[in-house]
């Protein structure tokens, strides 16, 4: 299979204890106050957002998302939250530390050819599933991969799949002042990592060998920033 072209980062992931505790974070260290998200039914999360200014990819946002402690999740018996919220340890991180950069997503035109390719290598992404959440403007949609297990994979590093419906967020959302500059990532299994993101179309995302992490670099109007994972 040749690789799928024109995938790209289409959001970062900021996990937070709770969501009040993202807002704050996101005042103090980015000098902007996060725009209005939502609620995901289907894993009893909320979010708020901000969009990111970003050459290679113009629909990129922050996303600061938390376990809503007010929502049962409707999704099934024995399947964890996306993105390991449910995982003590990163639980841990988020109390001790406060809110991280943990994960990110990337945006592909046919996901399900996609996740072929990854499951061609090896790497159990997660099967495709259909997702919504209540807007203002309506009902946003998308399709992503989430394994019954929640877990990120390559700690974080390795981006979830999504392919949204007719509407993006990002349509909805005004600029914020911050400006994606550079986002890179570091793993102990590099070449897999890099192997992976050629799989499904995605270059420009630099991938070195060493810890696992991941780093933006964001021009905010507090000047340059770096928000980044902790090991």
């Amino acid at each position: 299979m040749s690789a799928q072209p024109h995938a790209q980062i289409d959001h970062l992931v900021v996990a937070a204890r709770t969501l009040d505790e993202g807002v704050t974070w996101c005042e103090a260290t980015l000098g902007v106050t996060p725009g209005p998200g939502g609620e995901h039914p289907l894993y009893g999360t909320h979010n708020r957002l901000l969009r990111l200014a970003c050459a290679s990819a113009p629909r990129a946002y922050l996303e600061i998302i938390a376990i809503n402690p007010r929502a049962a999740p409707s999704r099934p018996a024995g399947h964890a939250r996306w993105f390991d919220l449910d995982d003590p340890a990163l639980q841990h991180r988020l109390a001790q530390h406060g809110p991280q950069l943990v994960h990110w997503v990337a945006s592909v035109p046919d996901i399900e050819a996609a996740h072929a390719r990854l499951l061609a290598l090896g790497i159990q992404r997660g099967p495709v599933i259909g997702a919504s959440r209540p807007t203002p403007q309506g009902l946003l949609q998308w399709r992503i991969t989430v394994r019954e297990d929640g877990q990120r994979l390559f700690d974080g590093a390795l981006p979830t799949l999504i392919q949204w419906g007719d509407t993006h967020p990002a349509a909805s959302m005004p600029h914020s002042g911050l400006t994606l500059r550079a986002f890179a990532l570091s793993h102990p299994e590099a070449a897999r990592l890099q192997q992976a993101l050629a799989a499904i179309g995605l270059d420009g995302v630099a991938v070195a060998p060493g810890p696992a992490a991941l780093s933006a670099q964001l021009d905010t109007p507090l000047g340059p920033r770096t928000p980044g994972s902790i090991p």
